[in-house]
């Protein structure tokens, strides 16, 4: 009878075993084979044949014609696109402490090219319209609209260096508008790629290399795995796209994650499952950033403006990436990165212009990213800090928008001139700032979350990364326990105290019954 309840219950929990795989297979394998089904087969679209519009079987002098010709069939999407941020630059966010304000690069300021107040003609290159009026204003004619730089799908639309967002005039826009479809990496990465002024200067997440990567540098977007494009992840409505940038967003809305596809169960294991709640997917899955060509990780303005023979000079390291220039200063820049580690709960606050600086002495965060390990919406993510020093004004205390580009000299722009107090006296004029004609300089920071960049899943960082007392990965983070990292040597004293007391205890047991059986056998062997 005993034998029969043994293997019945040996039986149970083979069959609860077997259940448990069978249920972790049937649920989530399909879901991935589906997600690969879905992406890897790209579906047929239905492309709408432009060549055989007559209204655009003509020779364009200029890109506004286009955009006249485009509104003529897609009659809402002019003001869908005049309301959205791409468009204004600009958004009503809520900020703690703040209430809602409107946020985006009209104010907010950054560590790079620090604004684009008083330098919209080199700024706008990457605006969605076709020029700005002589203030330096986003005009308010639905003409304005730049639908080529989002939809040409010929590969060849370029905007003009230092034109506030106008095209190189010479592009034949006649052969662009008839070829205009879904945006692909290219139409996006054309600007995203290459913010602050160069390729993977800001993000270091996103960089040329992913017009055509493979799957080691960007798992989604290889072209040797499933080719995802940009829009695929960052879903539009009404030309409202999501996800944020929180250089310049502060709510924890509209953004888009990696849940979306994949569930915050993923995984077979129910203990890495169980990691989804306080770990965000790119802290384990983007082991490194910046995998291809470096990008920049402090920028020094304050030794900016030195000259050679009386002209601007370029000095490179040897990586060929320029670490002086006379009109930027100096730069560190770094390659195959691992990033920092924050809680985040996707809320953030900004420095805007004219705030007051209230102790220069420590490093002033742009963009203060909340979260805790307490705050049940926080997860642990990956981010690439920035930092640099930058112009502020001693007396009025509060950081300066100097006055960069002019396409002459004597004008007081600082990459003309090379004046720091011509420069600030002319930024803070046009943005309407106070400047006590005095300029210094302070140590700034910047938080950049690592979203893009995904690894194969067995290069994930492993369990050993973090879990060890040695160069943990999130070794800054203390406001929580971790198994492998953190101690007590109370405890762990007090163990290995206990297991010590365990040991003598077991030897003086054994040792005793030992010696009671050796002295109970010689007294039966004497008797």
């Amino acid at each position: 009878m005993r034998k029969i309840f043994l293997l019945l219950g040996f039986g149970s929990i083979v069959l609860l075993i077997a259940v448990g795989v069978l249920k972790n297979n049937d649920i989530e394998k399909p879901l991935l084979l589906q997600l690969k089904e879905k992406y890897r087969k790209k579906p047929i679209r239905k492309k709408v044949d432009h060549t055989k519009f007559e209204a655009l079987n003509k020779d364009f002098k200029e890109p506004r014609e286009v955009t006249e010709e485009c509104e003529k069939c897609h009659n809402l999407t002019a003001d869908e696109l005049m309301k959205s941020n791409h468009y204004n630059w600009e958004r009503a966010e809520y900020m703690r402490g703040r209430g809602v304000v409107y946020i985006g690069k009209k104010n907010a300021i950054n560590n790079y090219c620090i604004a684009s107040h008083g330098n919209e003609k080199s700024c706008a290159k990457c605006h969605v319209g076709l020029g700005l009026d002589k203030n330096g204003n986003i005009f308010t004619d639905p003409t304005n609209i730049d639908c080529m730089v989002c939809h040409d799908n010929t590969d060849t639309y370029m905007k003009a260096q230092e034109k506030g967002g106008e095209p190189v005039k010479t592009l034949d826009f006649k052969k662009i508008s008839q070829n205009v479809g879904r945006p692909t990496r290219n139409n996006c990465g054309v600007c995203h790629f290459f913010g602050g002024g160069g390729n993977n200067v800001k993000h270091g997440d996103l960089e040329m290399a992913q017009f055509e990567p493979t799957r080691d540098v960007d798992v989604h977007m290889g072209v040797d795995g499933v080719n995802l494009q940009c829009v695929d992840c960052h879903k539009t409505e009404q030309h409202n796209i999501h996800g944020k940038l929180y250089s310049i967003s502060s709510m924890n809305k509209e953004r888009i994650s990696c849940e979306q596809c994949h569930t915050n169960q993923p995984h077979k294991k129910d203990i890495l499952n169980e990691h989804t709640l306080k770990v965000s997917c790119q802290a384990c899955h983007i082991p490194i950033y910046a995998k291809v060509n470096s990008t920049k990780l402090y920028w020094d303005w304050s030794t900016a403006g030195k000259l050679k023979n009386g002209e601007p000079y370029v000095e490179e390291d040897e990586n060929g990436n320029h670490k002086y220039m006379s009109i930027k200063g100096s730069f560190v820049w770094g390659k195959n990165l691992k990033p920092d580690y924050i809680w985040f709960n996707g809320t953030a606050s900004h420095y805007l212009a004219g705030d007051k600086i209230e102790n220069s002495s420590i490093p002033l965060v742009l963009n203060t990213l909340y979260g805790s390990y307490n705050d049940e919406d926080s997860k642990i993510i990956p981010v690439k800090i920035h930092t640099a020093k930058q112009p502020y004004d001693p007396v009025n205390k509060i950081l300066i928008i100097p006055k960069l580009y002019d396409p002459n000299k004597g004008a007081g722009a600082f990459w003309k001139d090379f004046d720091w107090i011509k420069a600030s006296e002319i930024g803070m004029k046009e943005s309407n700032q106070p400047f006590s004609g005095k300029v210094d300089f302070i140590e700034t920071k910047m938080y950049w979350p690592v979203n893009h960049m995904v690894s194969p899943k067995e290069n994930s960082v492993k369990c050993i990364e973090c879990h060890t007392r040695n160069d943990s990965r999130i070794a800054n983070l203390r406001d929580f326990y971790i198994p492998g990292r953190d101690y007590s040597k109370i405890i762990d004293r007090g163990g290995l105290v206990l297991i010590i007391l365990v040991i003598l205890a077991v030897m003086g047991h054994g040792g005793g019954r030992i010696a009671a059986f050796y002295l109970r056998t010689r007294n039966i062997r004497s008797k």
